[in-house]
């Protein structure tokens, strides 16, 4: 199994070096993932600008590549023959941090994924439930304890996972699976699930620096979810493994019908209506 790996959280992240090591149990892994972090970037490309590509030793010494630009150019580089590498399975992840819900559509971590479908290949994002993002500097508040990430069991569990995937799961879906912050012991079991609903609660709050200039704080508040079974929200409430089964097909079928009652014809000028008619 060939395996391209990446993330939103960069290619220093510990989540992206324990997929790794997991992955290289059961195939051919490549890694390439942005130089620094793109967390929430979501399916962006970078128009306009080239993108640089350079080897990057990882934390265990093995070699990665760091893209200057976002998850999804990572993918496509791949797919366009930079590495000679012809992908069966993206992966992306780990992410520090969870994508749940409505999150998905905000994630670099889930668009990676998608990028699967894109170029023809099955697509898993991962992504660990946890309450600090790895990427927020310790030094910031020197007053905070380390937080114990166990990207381990998550890792060994997606592996597993990839093999089943490449063979059973239908084209043109993902896979986003969230993890428990908990040790394998502790795991309560894996579900599949729908994807829950957020609420959230921020609120702009104008803030000024020191030379007066004015800025907004829109993201302020931890979000909430609504409480129901079966979703992604409730397995991770229960102390399990979440997956969750993905698709980018977004026309509302269902609609199609009632709004082709509108006569859109009769919405444009006369001159353009006629046109539409010959």
């Amino acid at each position: 199994m060939r395996i391209v790996l990446t993330n939103d959280d960069g290619i220093d992240a510990p989540g992206l070096l324990a997929a790794r090591r997991a992955l290289e149990e059961i195939g051919e892994v490549l890694t390439v993932a942005p130089d620094r972090n793109r967390s929430g970037v979501a399916r962006a490309i970078s128009f306009g600008r080239s993108l640089r590509v350079e080897e990057r030793e990882m934390a265990d010494g093995r070699v990665g590549y760091a893209c200057s630009g976002t998850p999804v150019d990572c993918v496509r580089l791949v797919a366009l023959g930079l590495m000679d590498f012809r992908p069966d399975i993206v992966i992306s992840g780990i992410n520090h941090g969870e994508n749940l819900g409505d999150d998905i559509t905000y994630s670099g971590t889930v668009a990676a994924a998608f990028e699967g479908i894109m170029i023809g290949v099955p697509g898993i994002a991962v992504s660990l439930c946890t309450e600090r993002p790895w990427h927020e500097s310790a030094e910031e508040d020197p007053r905070s304890e380390p937080h114990e990430l166990h990207f381990e069991p998550v890792a060994s569990f997606t592996a597993r996972l990839a093999k089943v995937a490449l063979r059973g799961l239908p084209p043109g879906r993902i896979l986003s699976v969230n993890a428990p912050n908990l040790p394998a012991e502790e795991i309560r079991g894996a579900e599949v699930t729908r994807l829950g609903r957020r609420f959230y609660k921020d609120e702009l709050i104008r803030v000024e620096d020191d030379q007066g200039r004015v800025a907004y704080d829109i993201y302020n508040h931890p979000p909430g979810y609504h409480d129901e079974e079966g979703t992604d929200f409730a397995a991770i409430s229960l102390g399990k493994i979440s997956v969750t089964p993905v698709h980018l097909q977004l026309t509302d079928e269902a609609t199609i019908e009632k709004i082709s009652a509108w006569n859109l014809d009769a919405l444009l000028p006369e001159s353009e209506r006629k046109g539409s008619r010959r």
